[in-house]
């Protein structure tokens, strides 16, 4: 999966997105991601969704001329005519406090103590942080497991019905694995080749692995986080691969953007981008970041005048190394991967193997955004295995000829990507 999130709010009615989805596809992705498009409760975030059947007013075309179910299904056809796939945030674990399930429903939902409905939850930088506006769905433990279970595969088959092809599940480790494999093999008995991607961030690894066995096709991965490092990424990556693959991202709605974080650098913002994208079987941007956009996207305030192009202009770069993934199988799997040591140690080596293609590759990463650093080898064949012919397909400044000894200046940011078949 090579997807763009198209944040609905940034983007406006549904009418406008055939710009998006032709840029999209121009760079190479070929998944549509969509958060939340439903009715929202009082607090207007999209993760508030009061009406799971209904379609957020803020995202409707009122000079249409047809129904808000039939402007949705324009939209996903139109995206389907572009080439692409469309997925939709699933989110089964709350809804909005003023939904009129609560009323309707009381049994499906988290009680405390005293009888009140509970909010959902986190831990964030070792504070408590509470959604007043969500209520939580009771999956584990309500009177009506099965009442509460076809709803949501109600949901799912609404969803499908309107042109979508899969579902991002939204904090997946919150509901029982064993829900998640009913929900998946009834939604494909009756519609095959739905995909369900499992979010999965800030679960434990037992969490995780769980989860990842329930029958998604994809789970995502904390690369975005990684420093480049310490062992943890491939640790969980470890965990995970030989039953799901993985999805990395460089930045997503739920985090600053990563332009902002680099202060503008569009050494960082190609660098992370590339060892997103080659790390891992799928990748992941949200709108604008092919545009450096700085302004956090926000699930309540963001809105069309937030758009702009005036930062930097990745969409080359990302075309490039979209085509990478797509021409090359060996980036399509989370096959055997490992870091290798190197005497510079602002060099990122990383080994990746193909466990279904065979081969492999060789990432050569400047980890430094603003300076040039050397690598040197006598012999590439420390890294890779011998007896492979070496070709250089980097997104930028490929060489025609692989010349051993290996001496190389890494431009900031910069990196190498070698593939070694068998000759």
């Amino acid at each position: 999966m090579i997807i763009y999130d198209l944040f609905p709010l940034i983007a406006g009615p549904m009418s406008q997105w055939d710009g998006h989805f032709g840029r999209a596809k121009a760079m190479g992705f070929d998944w549509i991601f969509l958060n939340p498009i439903q009715k929202t409760g009082a607090s207007r975030s999209l993760y508030s969704i009061a009406d799971y059947f209904a379609v957020n007013p803020r995202l409707l075309d009122p000079r249409s001329g047809v129904g808000d179910d039939e402007q949705v299904r324009r939209m996903t056809a139109s995206a389907h005519a572009a080439g692409m796939k469309v997925m939709i945030d699933l989110v089964i674990n709350h809804c909005a406090v003023d939904s009129s399930l609560t009323r309707d429903h009381p049994e499906w939902f988290v009680r405390a103590a005293d009888g009140r409905i509970m909010n959902p939850s986190c831990i964030h930088e070792g504070q408590t942080v509470v959604w007043c506006d969500l209520a939580q769905f009771d999956h584990r433990n309500t009177r009506d497991s099965e009442g509460l279970y076809r709803y949501c595969l109600s949901v799912v088959e609404h969803l499908a019905s309107l042109g979508f092809d899969g579902f991002r599940c939204d904090a997946a480790y919150q509901i029982p694995s064993a829900l998640w494999s009913r929900l998946v093999r009834e939604a494909r008995d009756r519609r095959p080749g739905l995909a369900f991607v499992a979010e999965t961030l800030g679960c434990t690894a037992e969490q995780t692995k769980d989860t990842a066995r329930a029958g998604f096709d994809f789970v995502f991965n904390s690369s975005k986080w990684w420093n480049y490092q310490d062992s943890w990424l491939l640790d969980g990556y470890n965990l995970v691969r030989d039953t799901t693959p993985s999805i990395s991202f460089a930045e997503s709605h739920d985090t600053p953007r990563l332009a902002e974080e680099l202060n503008g650098n569009t050494n960082g913002l190609k660098q992370r981008y590339l060892f997103s994208a080659l790390f891992s079987a799928g990748v992941m941007i949200p709108a604008g970041f092919e545009f450096g956009m700085r302004k956090s996207l926000s699930v309540v305030d963001t809105s069309p005048s937030d758009w702009s192009e005036s930062g930097a202009d990745l969409r080359d770069f990302i075309a490039r190394v979209n085509a990478i993934k797509r021409d090359h199988p060996i980036f399509q799997e989370d096959g055997p991967t490992s870091f290798l040591a190197c005497a510079n140690p602002a060099i990122l080596l990383m080994r990746k193997s193909s466990g279904r293609s065979g081969g492999d590759a060789l990432l050569i990463l400047n980890k430094d955004m603003w300076n040039h650093q050397e690598f040197y080898t006598d012999h590439l064949r420390h890294f890779l295995p011998a007896g492979t012919a070496l070709r250089d397909v980097s997104p930028e400044f490929p060489l025609d000829t692989v010349h051993e000894p290996f001496h190389y200046a890494l431009r900031p940011g910069q990196g190498i990507v070698l593939l070694a078949a068998k000759s």
